[in-house]
Formats: C-alpha cells, structure tokens, sequence
C-alpha cells in the first residue's frame, strides 16, 4: 500500500505539472485524450475482473482506430512539451492507470460488476469509426484537465489566411 501510495502521490504531482504548461487541444487531441481514458478503463477493468481475453479482442478490433489516435495524443504532447514530450507522455499514462485504479478501488467488490458491462458495449460497436463517440460519451475520468481550444470563427480564420 505504501508503494501505491507514493506512486499515487507522484502522479498526482506529475499531473500537476502537465495541467500547468499545457497548451489548449484540438478536437483531434481530445478525442485521443478520450480514446486514451477508455482505453485505460478497459485495461483496469480486464486486469482488476480477469477480462484479459476481452480487453485483447478490444485492442485486437480496434487496432487502427487505437493506432491513429496515440499518434494524435503524441502529436499532442510534442506540440505542448518539445523535447520532454515523450517523458510526459508517459507520465499522463501512468497517472491515468493510476486514476482508473484508484476509482476501482473506491468502488470496492461492486467494481466488477458495475464495470464489466463496457466490454459488451464497445464490442457491440459496429464499425470502429463509432469508437471516438463512444469513448467521448463514457467520460472517463482524467488525471489532468484537458482544456479545447476555442473554436475559430470564419472571420478570424479568413483574417489569419490574409496575413
């Protein structure tokens, strides 16, 4: 407990430096950081439920969906971090297993059986460009806040073409 706890504390702190210097996401960077949470969740789930069969039919169907979307979220931390980006990359990934977990063990034995159920539902998923929806609507909690970029206008996009 006492590993887990420090390793808690850690990511938390880590989370606390990548929310302070990060810059806004586009809607691709959001859709990663909201495959990335699912994705997260399910792993959780599979190794907390003993699912590891699902959770590989998961990877194994959306492989193309799952690999377009960590290029984006690395694209992400490239852009927001330069040369510590893939450092932080991996430290938003600890930290979000450690989020999951930690909400897992809240949950207590009632995790598993209030849990197992996404399996069903992101399987049951006909075509994996319904991948990003789904993963956006379960709102998967994040270690850091994930702040979108504002929406430009026509009038500021044509403005900043003329320049």
């Amino acid at each position: 407990m006492h590993i887990t706890l420090s390793a808690l504390l850690a990511g938390g702190l880590l989370s606390a430096g990548i929310a302070a210097a990060q810059p806004c996401a586009k809607p691709p960077d959001v859709t990663a950081f909201d495959i990335a949470g699912l994705k997260s969740k399910l792993m959780v789930t599979a190794l907390t439920c003993n699912q590891q069969d699902r959770y590989n039919d998961f990877v194994q169907r959306f492989r193309s969906e799952l690999m377009t979307h960590e290029r984006a979220l690395r694209a992400y931390f490239a852009r927001a971090f330069g040369g510590r980006a893939q450092r932080e990359h991996d430290d938003y990934i600890t930290s979000l297993a450690n989020t999951q977990s930690q909400m897992g063990i809240r949950q207590g034995t009632l995790f598993c059986q209030q849990n197992v159920g996404i399996f069903t539902e992101v399987l049951g998923l006909a075509k994996g460009s319904e991948l990003a929806g789904y993963a956006a609507g379960k709102q998967v909690a994040q270690p850091i806040e994930v702040v979108s970029c504002p929406a430009q206008t026509r009038t500021a996009q044509a403005t900043t073409n003329r320049r």
